[in-house]
């Protein structure tokens, strides 16, 4: 026989690593899925806000799909804590009820040791929330303000609704009947009262619509024009191949408005412009907004530590922690609820900027201390005398 020489077991270094792989993976899955079907569920409630604005601007499917996809990033960042909490309640929840828990107990690895995977997936949802806050979600709110404005000022948009009469205003009527794939227009007419004293109706055969150097036209083709003048009581008729009608006195100008807190930069919100007079009076939302997005992101953290605390010290039980996992979930709505309430009176009491990180944070070490303190605990030796039935 052939000496293979002696076996050599894993040691407890690499089946840490192996168990830390394991949960990582499986906390990683669970938080995807989670964070995925609640921002599924809201972006589906932000979508159909869009859908007004949408219709009334008369712009198709790739506007609105634009407009619906710049809205995710915004509410991410607050599912995202959330989504972490979930999956580490259900994950550790369900290790404890298939007893893999406390097999991992059995081999030595104390509280600390099996929050590690946990820590590791709040860090990195930790720093994913902060580029959601700082970047990413600013960046997605202009872009997603500056589409609407585009779509409530575009006029030649409002012109793709087919087989209707669009009352662009007042004085000014157009109908077309069919839009091609290509962009151009059929059967078309056009009443217009825009002159004073003179009413034009032009019917032609096609037409395509062009935004020329910033001004909307449309250009129509093979048709006739008949033009009333009530000063003269004399009506005129003219047929042509190619007759442009000036839509540029319907656009839309929209006043200039204020950027909103949301929409800023950090930059932005830490030096407001001393030369607005709506940023010195609005002041205190923009710092709301500042310390809001700094402070924000650690719920990740602390929401994970909350979890961790209600399921993993005590006694392990195959039925499951409902009452934990209730504990938990209403903590974190609290914590939440608090950090809303302390954000909405930062603008008004600016001491409260403090108060707001305090309770961001506070849950971490304090649920930390007592996963070490539980630990500590379990592996004290049993008293002299007492032997174990």
């Amino acid at each position: 026989m052939v000496d293979a020489g002696p076996v050599r077991c894993p040691t407890l270094w690499e089946n840490m690593s192996q168990i830390n792989r394991y949960l990582l993976r499986n906390l990683f899955l669970a938080t995807i899925v989670v964070t995925g079907a609640l921002s599924a569920a809201i972006w589906l409630t932000q979508s159909l806000r869009l859908v007004e604005l949408v219709v009334e601007g008369g712009a198709g499917f790739g506007a609105f799909a634009h407009l619906a996809l710049l809205s995710f990033p915004t509410f991410l960042s607050i599912v995202l804590p959330f989504g972490v909490l979930t999956a580490v309640l259900f994950t550790y929840n369900r290790l404890t009820q298939d007893s893999e828990l406390v097999v991992m107990r059995a081999a030595g690895l104390g509280p600390m040791a099996l929050a590690r995977p946990v820590l590791i997936l709040a860090l990195i949802g930790t720093l994913f929330c902060f580029m959601l806050s700082v970047w990413l979600g600013p960046a997605a709110q202009r872009s997603l303000v500056a589409l609407r404005q585009s779509v409530r000022s575009d006029v030649s948009a409002m012109l793709l609704r087919e087989g209707t009469f669009n009352e662009l205003s007042d004085k000014l009527t157009i109908y077309v009947r069919d839009r091609l794939p290509d962009g151009s227009l059929e059967d078309i007419l056009i009443h217009d009262g825009r002159q004073p004293g003179v009413t034009t109706t032009i019917v032609a055969a096609s037409g395509t619509i062009t935004d020329a150097d910033g001004t909307p036209r449309v250009l129509v083709h093979d048709g006739t024009q008949s033009k009333f003048t009530e000063a003269t009581g004399k009506a005129e008729w003219l047929e042509f191949e190619r007759y442009a009608v000036d839509l540029q006195s319907l656009r839309r100008e929209l006043a200039p408005r204020w950027v909103e807190p949301r929409e800023r930069t950090l930059e932005q919100l830490w030096t407001p412009d001393a030369n607005d007079p709506i940023d010195q009076r609005f002041a205190g939302r923009l710092r709301a907004e500042l310390h809001n997005r700094l402070a924000s992101p650690f719920l990740v953290l602390s929401f994970a530590t909350i979890a961790l605390a209600a399921l993993l010290p005590g006694e392990f039980s195959r039925r499951g922690r409902g009452r934990r996992i209730t504990v938990a979930a209403v903590g974190a709505l609290v914590l939440q609820a608090a950090v809303l309430g302390i954000v909405s009176l930062i603008g008004k009491v600016p001491v409260l900027a403090g108060l707001l990180y305090l309770f961001v944070l506070a849950p971490v070490p304090l649920c930390l201390w007592y996963l070490r303190r539980d630990g500590m605990g379990r592996s004290l030796p049993a008293a002299p005398g007492k032997g174990v039935g």
